[in-house]
């Protein structure tokens, strides 16, 4: 082992471990204003900072800017340890880090400027799109680079959940952002009507499979058994999952489009496909829970595996919903309601982000030379507030849209409309209200995180680790 290499990489590590904390409170104070927004209207001032331009700077920054950085923190700090080797690269590296800042800045502020492409999860115009490509092959290449260069010929299956993420969201991203420059701030699809529709929610469901799942379930395989201190329950089940879950999602994506113009058989293959996908996702899931087995004592005074755990709970209910909610039946009673913006969010904040801030809590000490967090007590808060607002938020959309849909639907004896759509709003008030709360509890814990955060890096050390010889088997 040459001199230059005797060290992991820990600093962009650092970088991004960081910044995911603040930009999950950046992203998740603008979902608690628009949430207010909708409670009082008056709150929506001015013609940059209403609803319809807040609403998709909340989604960008919480899945990119928040989400994705996660994911950069983890994916690099994983594949150095399981490969035995110092992340490859060399300006790559840091060119991913401040590229995807200024990214997420451009999004900050050319979206409440009403610069968008109008489609969902890829708003942002050309300009920012060839810069997130950019910086996506160079997180591809140092990422792959590192595999290659591994000193161990076993793949660790967290970077196979890793790679297939990354892969498919260059996909994802090229294939759905092909546009026709007309200035330097707008662009048409290069597709139109309901191809475009459809290419659009090929790309936004894997959004969700791919960005917000494939990701995630790398960090699960690699931080649920590092923290339970147990191997993966099952090797075997976690190739199956790998695999079942990565061929399914692809084709899930019509589910989305279900009583519109897309052809009938196009929404039933997306309706078939999106029920197959519980199968994997529950593979999944067992997995990671059963990975306790003999260590469940320590979800007792463990906060950081309370996190984890409690994710993957989410992530079974958030992956059972998902397929039910595709079924042509049920989705005629919750298209268009609050009940999809409850799905939406049992996945984002219940799996996403818990399971996103129990491995950020795993690595902030070891990034910055402590033992542990600043405080342990802090971290169990966290946990609690953040549960509580999760389950508030869920609850009351669900109510919110089964409510909503079934006034959308009844009809009186003449066969006229029951209610008026106005009354299905006023109705939703409360609800809107509750869910409010729910987010501001979310948000609260990730300001007790930043404080901890901060805490635990006063006075740290940052000197990178070592890289460990691999022995006979993976880190």
């Amino acid at each position: 082992m040459s001199g230059t290499q005797t060290t992991y990489n820990d600093k962009v590590v650092r970088q991004f471990a960081v910044m995911t904390v603040i930009w999950g409170i950046v992203g998740m104070l603008v979902g608690v204003i628009i949430a207010a927004q909708l409670v009082w209207p008056e709150l929506n001032f001015g013609p940059w900072l209403h609803f319809g331009r807040l609403r998709p700077l909340h989604t960008n920054a919480v899945i990119f800017a928040f989400g994705g950085c996660a994911l950069f923190a983890t994916s690099y700090w994983c594949v150095q340890r399981t490969s035995h080797t110092r992340l490859w690269g060399g300006p790559l590296i840091p060119f991913t880090f401040w590229g995807w800042q200024i990214i997420i800045l451009l999004a900050a502020v050319t979206l409440p400027l009403g610069i968008t492409t109008g489609k969902e999860y890829a708003e942002l115009e050309w300009p920012v799109d060839i810069l997130i490509t950019l910086v996506w092959v160079a997180y591809a290449l140092v990422f792959f680079g590192t595999i290659a260069v591994r000193k161990v010929s076993h793949i660790y299956v967290a970077n196979w959940f890793f790679g297939a993420f990354i892969i498919a969201v260059a996909l994802l991203h090229i294939v759905n952002s092909m546009e026709m420059p007309i200035t330097l701030t707008k662009s048409y699809s290069m597709y139109s009507g309901v191809q475009d529709a459809m290419i659009q929610w090929w790309y936004g469901h894997n959004a969700v499979g791919f960005f917000l799942t494939a990701g995630f379930l790398g960090m699960m395989y690699y931080f649920v058994p590092k923290q339970a201190g147990r191997p993966v329950y099952s090797y075997r089940l976690s190739v199956v999952h790998f695999w079942a879950l990565i061929f399914t999602y692809m084709w899930a994506g019509p589910h989305h489009l279900h009583y519109t113009a897309l052809p009938d058989w196009t929404q039933s293959v997306g309706m078939i496909f999106s029920l197959i996908l519980l199968a994997p996702s529950w593979g999944g899931m067992i997995n990671g829970i059963m990975t306790l087995s003999g260590a469940w004592h320590k979800l007792r005074d463990d906060p950081v595996l309370k996190f984890l755990i409690t994710s993957l709970s989410f992530y079974g209910m958030s992956t059972f919903e998902g397929p039910m909610m595709s079924i042509k039946t049920v989705n005629a009673l919750s298209h268009y309601t609050d009940w999809t913006v409850g799905h939406v969010h049992s996945g984002a904040l219940g799996w996403v982000a818990m399971v996103s801030i129990g491995s950020i809590y795993y690595l902030l000490p070891k990034l910055f030379g402590k033992t542990e967090m600043y405080s342990t007590k802090l971290v169990t808060t966290h946990f609690w507030i953040a549960t509580i607002g999760t389950v508030l938020y869920i609850a009351s959309m669900w109510i919110a849209g089964v409510m909503q849909g079934l006034m959308w639907r009844a009809v009186n004896a003449d066969g006229t409309l029951a209610y008026s759509f106005v009354e299905s709003v006023k109705g939703s008030y409360p609800f809107w209200a509750i869910r409010w709360l729910g987010g501001v509890l979310f948000l609260t814990g990730m300001l007790i995180m930043a404080y901890n955060m901060f805490k635990t890096m006063a006075g740290g050390k940052t000197q990178d680790m070592p890289v460990v010889a691999p022995a006979g088997h993976h880190a």
